[in-house]
């Protein structure tokens, strides 16, 4: 479902999809321990949903959203190694909760179909890094933080 890490991705196409269901995702903090391995659902690739895996290292405060977060690290390095996430950005990738399944159905229900039909590896344009290293969602965002 997910590319994996070792796998060269090629450029994704910017599709700015409306996104009314992470902003909604009502997950508290408690729910991701340090250790767990996550997802950030950021588009979709051919028939399925694409992300960027992640590791949850250590509780952190989300300064976008005034809330606690989870510090991550990108196992594939990148431009940025650690960056901060609200919890419900994130879905389980190495466990199957039932809350994080939930969601990820609805996302697919939600974005397959308005994707159907191309083999491109969209980007929704949902997420951005702030100055601070805060992955923030486009609902989440502030001016100025």
């Amino acid at each position: 479902m997910f590319p994996s890490s070792s796998t060269p991705r090629p450029t994704p196409a910017f599709a700015p999809t409306p996104d009314p269901l992470t902003n909604a995702r009502d997950i508290t903090h408690a729910h991701f321990r340090a250790g767990d391995q996550v997802v950030i659902l950021k588009g979709v690739a051919g028939s399925e949903l694409w992300g960027d895996a992640m590791r949850v290292v250590a509780p952190s405060w989300h300064t976008p959203t005034d809330e606690d977060g989870w510090r991550l690290r990108d196992a594939t390095g990148g431009a940025q190694t650690y960056i901060t996430a609200h919890p419900r950005y994130l879905v389980h990738l190495a466990r199957h909760c039932p809350d994080c399944l939930i969601h990820l159905r609805a996302m697919e229900d939600h974005l397959l179909p308005k994707h159907a039909g191309t083999d491109a590896l969209i980007d929704c344009g949902w997420y951005t890094i702030t100055a601070l290293g805060q992955l923030v969602h486009v609902a989440d965002a502030r001016g100025g933080r």
